[in-house]
């Protein structure tokens, strides 16, 4: 059986010597993320901060540090809801292994909510300035909530079977916000609740949002599971709680809308039509700040607590982090089921070191044309059509699909072998496919604006075409202004270019009769392009990037990703060495260009504060509290 509460979690995995218990006075500002940050990339333990300066509260980290340490958390549900999931993909399971999937029936009668009375969360009242005030970032734009659960219901249909749980950014305070009275919040496009809102609005009904913060473990991952639209994360919940998730009734709550019973914290409230005010700036999952920006406004009715409440809390930044085990988690437990919602498709991986949306991997099957030889991609085209058009995948920027009968062997979980496959296989004058002006990730400022960018699908198939080089030929020849070229990955080269132009000089933009600017001139990426025939010695590799730092970009794969795939619009920021557009299809017959140098709109990265990481430094130092885990 499940915990009921927080609480029991983290007692159970003090036991375990799982988790660590700091009694050392420190600052929600700043410090307590930096800990976080560096005891995760340590592998160690959970934290328990049970001393923080000017906050009553204790606070818990790095519960998900460890893919381990996650499914610890849930041994007692994981396989009964893996196995539910699994029947999806092959409903004939429980008739084939009956004894094996005897629980299910059990499994299915935890996903029903129940409605409880008053108590658990309602205990007690305080004010949001009484909360913990997490800052993760020296320019995060106030506190804010790093794992919350907000919970609403349909406007049209009320009611615990209609509800949507999801984990969006609740600024605390800040800003204009008004204290104890008002927060922000940040959902996405291609999010629940803004369905919701929308049908709110469109009633003229004011809309009640309750934000819950711990309770059952199984509560935060339920908030960020991708689940088909009208699907029930509180089902989900309690399947991997392993007990019914209990919801005190909205007639016991000030804004009228259910409460989470086992919660550690609920703060309640109405945002009322469209208001808006200015939310952010925070460090976000892509390793820069998202910038501010007008968001929801919620007006704070009451805030509720246990007696014995712990707040959790983690660090949003450049992956991996700790939510990198939520991307394991989702893909352990609903890998099997991708072939069932897109034919064809094999498997799709999101990765976590280019900032999760803005490279997607995809393998597929070719079935359509077996009587035939394959010469080119076709179903791949029409399933990458079907997956950029599939919730959260709608926001991947670069979709690289292979077909499995090429790479019978290949785990798509291996990004440079899987690169390594794509550019032995691509054909650049037939198989880049653009999708312009349309839907990124709002926490991508890569594109021309707020949540506006471009993708573009890659599709390679057939038996390889080319050989990768790895390593560089004597004779290679590069434009004025461009140096340093380093081999990141077999026919990959990272090339140092100078400032982007809209940096070094903003005046070289041009701007056409649609009001889009370019940059051609010196030092630009067309320049680049053009200044190279294909015959030159820099097309033997088919993909070039074009950085400001070429010696970083390419000393890791990590890096790699990071910076190619954060720093780049595809529609912008790809061309080719001898580029040409037929029919409105663009290829080129040389190395294919990416520009990833930073651009004069792109957000700034996360920087640590010096003086917090010599803080941290002397926690660190042997004979300190955290010597082993810092």
């Amino acid at each position: 059986m499940g915990y009921q509460t927080l609480r029991a979690c983290v007692e159970d995995l003090r036991r375990q010597q799982q988790l660590l218990v700091v009694d050392e006075p420190l600052s929600a500002n700043l410090e307590l993320a930096e800990i976080q940050r560096r005891v995760y990339a340590s592998g160690g333990p959970a934290l328990l901060f049970a001393n923080v300066n000017q906050c009553r509260f204790p606070m818990v980290s790095n519960l998900f540090g460890t893919l381990e340490r996650a499914r610890f958390i849930f041994r007692d549900t994981y396989d009964d809801v893996q196995k539910a999931i699994n029947c999806k993909a092959d409903p004939t399971a429980p008739l084939k292994r009956p004894w094996a999937h005897r629980r299910l029936p059990l499994v299915g009668w935890r996903m029903l909510p129940r409605y409880c009375g008053p108590g658990g969360v309602l205990q007690h009242q305080t004010t949001l300035d009484q909360l913990p005030p997490l800052v993760s970032w020296p320019r995060d734009g106030g506190p804010y909530v790093t794992l919350p659960q907000v919970y609403t219901e349909d406007p049209q249909r009320p009611g615990l079977g209609k509800s949507n749980l999801g984990m969006y950014r609740v600024q605390l305070g800040g800003n204009q916000f008004l204290p104890n009275q008002e927060l922000g919040l940040h959902y996405q496009i291609h999010r629940g609740i803004g369905v919701q809102h929308q049908k709110a609005l469109a009633a003229g009904k004011p809309f009640p949002v309750n934000i819950f913060v711990g309770g059952n473990p199984a509560m935060t991952l339920a908030a960020v599971m991708p689940l088909p639209e009208g699907m029930s994360e509180l089902g989900f919940a309690g399947a991997l709680a392993g007990r019914k998730i209990s919801m005190i009734r909205g007639s016991y709550v000030r804004n009228g809308l259910p409460a989470y019973r086992d919660a550690d914290f609920c703060i309640a409230g109405i945002v009322e039509g469209n208001a808006t005010k200015p939310e952010g700036p925070f460090g976000d999952h892509l390793g820069y700040y998202s910038l501010t920006h007008p968001f929801p406004l919620m007006k704070v009715t009451a805030v509720y607590h246990r007696a014995d409440a712990i707040w959790p809390f983690t660090v949003v930044g450049r992956p991996p982090q700790e939510d990198t085990t939520f991307g394991q988690l989702i893909h352990d437990l609903t890998g099997t089921v991708i072939p069932t919602v897109i034919p064809g498709i094999d498997s799709v991986h999101a990765v976590d070191a280019a900032g999760v949306h803005p490279l997607l991997l995809a393998i597929g099957h070719e079935r359509y044309t077996a009587y035939q030889p394959l010469e080119r991609p076709q179903e791949l085209l029409t399933q990458a059509n079907a997956i950029l058009g599939q919730g959260q995948m709608s926001l991947a920027k670069y979709l690289w699909i292979l077909n499995r009968t090429d790479v019978p062997q290949l785990d798509i979980h291996h990004i440079s072998e899987f690169l390594t496959e794509l550019l032995r296989r691509i054909d650049w004058q037939r198989d880049v496919h653009f999708q312009t002006r349309t839907t990124i990730d709002t926490l991508d400022y890569s594109g021309e604006g707020l949540n506006q960018g471009s993708k573009v699908v890659w599709a390679a198939v057939g038996a390889p075409r080319r050989a990768l080089p790895s390593e560089l030929p004597s004779n290679l020849r590069l434009p004025t202004g461009f140096r340093s070229p380093k081999l990141a990955l077999p026919g990959v080269l990272c090339v140092q270019g100078p400032p982007h132009p809209s940096v070094s000089d903003p005046n070289a933009a041009t701007v056409n009769r649609s009001g889009w600017t370019t940059y051609e001139g010196p030092g630009s990426l067309a320049d680049f392009c053009r200044s190279l025939p294909v015959d030159e010695a820099l097309n033997e590799f088919p993909l070039v990037v074009l950085c400001d730092d070429s010696q970083f970009a390419a000393a890791s794969e990590k890096n790699f990703l990071w910076v190619t795939f954060t720093r780049s619009n595809p529609a912008v920021d790809i061309d080719g060495v001898g580029a040409h557009t037929v029919h409105k299809h663009w290829g080129c017959r040389g190395s294919l260009v990416i520009d990833a140098r930073i651009k004069s709109h792109h957000a700034p990265p996360l920087i640590e504060d010096p003086e917090i990481t010599k803080r941290v430094d002397a926690l660190a130092a042997a004979g300190g509290p955290l010597a082993r885990w810092l």
